[in-house]
């Protein structure tokens, strides 16, 4: 199922009790950032509780297709963060992406040196490319606040055709954690065979038994083809 497939899209506010500005938008192609909430869920969510935290977005009203934003969105998102937030993206890292609570499976970050982003799941204690661990770059994108450059989300959404479509897509993906890699790799490579009929896409991707430090992670992109280095700059 396609976001453009379905007529609405729905919100979710469960963490609202400690992240208060925090407003999930959950779509076919972008759960939750906890990992646990599909559109199907916050779905019969609202269905079983009309009133409760998932209320129905619509979306008949786009501003900028190309990074996904609606007015119909951003109205539902500045109701539910009580005004704390004007407006949304769906589909960028750079442009007013979505916020982070601090449930998020994993943080997604832009890599200057590699002109694409690494991405560190809650597991993982290791250091990044990006020179912080995932409870510091937790310090920086949770807590309802949008983040240029930084974005909570969940595992699978990394092989969504959206995730930073905007941005060019998973051919930014340049690092991950190697336990990460294995677990989205068969989804992950045929999204990228899809999209850029890239064959063994994570195979391109570093992980901290091959770099943690930027420039040897950049040599490794290089040694390997890595698309990201021949794409528009991030920034």
């Amino acid at each position: 199922m396609t976001d453009e497939a379905v007529p609405v899209y729905y919100s979710c506010i469960m963490c609202q009790a400690f992240s208060p500005s925090h407003v999930c938008v959950v779509t076919p192609e972008r759960l939750g950032l906890c990992g646990a909430v599909s559109w199907f869920d916050a779905k019969a969510t609202h269905e079983l509780q009309p009133a409760g935290p998932c209320q129905v977005v619509t979306k008949e009203r786009c501003i900028d297709e190309r990074i996904g934003e609606y007015e119909d969105v951003n109205e539902v998102v500045k109701k539910l963060s009580q005004g704390a937030l004007e407006d949304v993206s769906l589909y960028s890292i750079m442009e007013k992406p979505m916020t982070s609570c601090g449930c998020f499976e994993c943080i997604c970050g832009i890599e200057p040196f590699s002109n694409g982003v690494c991405i560190a799941n809650r597991e993982y204690a290791g250091q990044t490319p990006l020179g912080m661990t995932f409870s510091e770059l937790a310090s920086m994108t949770g807590g309802g606040v949008q983040t240029p450059g930084f974005m909570g989300h969940g595992k699978h959404f990394i092989a969504s055709k959206k995730f930073m479509k905007a941005e060019g897509g998973v051919a930014r993906i340049v690092w991950m954690p190697k336990e990460l890699k294995e677990q989205v790799r068969d989804n992950l490579n045929k999204t990228a065979k899809e999209l850029y009929g890239i064959d063994n896409f994570v195979d391109m991707i570093g992980d901290e038994t091959i770099a943690t430090d930027p420039e040897e992670l950049v040599a490794f992109l290089t040694e390997k083809g890595h698309p990201a280095l021949g794409m528009d700059p991030m920034m």
